[in-house]
């Protein structure tokens, strides 16, 4: 079982209980008061893209540039980031970035008070707005030095936890939002990788969608690659290239002699400005 995040464990005792296209100013209503004019182009991707635990080589990304796949989520950081990234460094990026392939940046935030796993970083209910401005200006600082640039999007990695336990909830809520408006100060696009029975939801079905981030990747693992037959919220949410589906996980597979264990995902939604 690949670790992809601090707890692969967690994700499934929780599971139990191509294109691009650059589009001036999609989706950007959702995530910045300020006019679409002052933000840089979103920069978005439509087909298959995978994610790991750990940054392939470069020499396994050009072998696993076969047209499958288009586009890879990396871990740019985060105290509860699940794996050391020997290969992750701003010479990789630009080199996978030439060849084709389009990136995906990942941030594992702090968790909620409720969670239960042993993750090294947490927010209580007094610190979530203060540790979510902190993680999203490390997020923005690891995402600077790798060469993703001003407009990129950086999506939270929001394990699941009891969203019925309000107190949490809310905690968790304050949390999002305080890390989305920072991101949105440094001109950066805030997303949330989350389950849909759990974190995720908690985003959809909030009722107050004020500083909410502008992009839900989901995770339901039904093998369906698709991010609209399945959505499973309002229709009229995160519509304009703003959804991301984690169809299927610890996909074992072997492209030009590479093996690496993959989670798949359906695709609509920015990815990182480089280059």
């Amino acid at each position: 079982m690949s670790r992809h995040r601090l707890s692969r464990r967690g994700r499934y005792i929780a599971w139990a209980t191509a294109s691009v296209v650059v589009v001036a100013g999609a989706g950007i209503a959702a995530q910045t008061s300020m006019a679409a004019s002052s933000w840089p182009a979103q920069k978005t991707y439509t087909g298959r893209a995978f994610d790991t635990c750990a940054a392939p080589s470069l020499a396994a990304m050009k072998a696993w540039n076969t047209g499958f796949y288009g586009a890879a989520a990396v871990y740019i950081g985060g105290k509860n980031r699940g794996c050391a990234q020997a290969n992750l460094t701003a010479s990789w990026v630009k080199s996978v970035s030439t060849a084709g392939w389009k990136l995906i940046p990942l941030y594992v935030g702090a968790q909620p008070p409720c969670q239960t796993s042993r993750n090294p970083e947490r927010f209580t209910a007094s610190t979530a707005a203060s540790v979510g401005a902190s993680n999203a200006n490390d997020a923005v600082a690891k995402a600077t030095a790798l060469g993703m640039k001003p407009g990129s999007p950086i999506y939270l990695n929001m394990e699941s936890y009891d969203i019925t336990n309000k107190a949490c909830n809310d905690a968790t809520l304050t949390y999002v939002r305080s890390f989305t408006k920072t991101l949105r100060v440094k001109t950066y696009r805030a997303g949330l990788y989350g389950f849909s029975s759990s974190s995720a939801k908690a985003i959809a079905t909030a009722t107050n969608r004020t500083d909410l981030p502008g992009n839900l990747w989901y995770a339901l693992w039904n093998n369906k690659n698709t991010t609209t037959a399945d959505w499973p919220w309002d229709p009229k949410l995160y519509t304009n290239h703003s959804r991301a589906h984690q169809y299927m996980v610890n996909s074992k597979e072997t492209r030009g002699g590479y093996t690496i264990t993959v989670d798949r995902n359906a695709w609509d939604a920015p990815v990182a400005i480089t280059g």
